[in-house]
């Protein structure tokens, strides 16, 4: 029997945070595999997505302090990645279709996303990540 398409995204999205946490400890040797940030290399400013990697590693050995500190929107991020799709999967496993909420794609919620990113921007900035 073919998996309602409902229940698709749950069991993609499942599988996605299961392989991230089976992969934790070799996260510092893939990490040396990634470039520089190109943004960083050209201008010598951060990106708005500098640290991410940092927050990942961080993150793969429980340290969420050392998390935060490297990106607060990419550790929210990482957290919500991996966390929301271990929730997801289990329910697809369950039977209960992911929906999107209504409200995610509200003018309110995009603009908050847009000043989320601002505002970690200029923390990395302060910071000199």
């Amino acid at each position: 029997s073919r998996v309602q398409p409902e229940r698709q995204l749950g069991l993609i999205w499942g599988g996605v945070a299961l392989l991230l946490v089976a992969l934790s400890p070799m996260a510092q040797r893939l990490a040396q595999t990634l470039p520089a940030c190109p943004v960083r290399a050209v201008v010598d400013l951060p990106c708005p997505t500098c640290g991410s990697t940092r927050a990942a590693l961080a993150l793969s050995r429980l340290d969420v302090a050392a998390a935060i500190s490297a990106s607060p929107l990419a550790t929210v991020a990482w957290a919500g990645l991996v966390g929301g799709g271990l929730i997801a999967g289990l329910l697809a496993l369950w039977g209960r279709p992911l929906r999107e909420p209504e409200w995610i794609q509200s003018a309110p919620v995009r603009w908050a996303l847009v000043l989320a990113v601002l505002a970690n921007w200029i923390y990395l900035v302060g910071v000199g990540a």
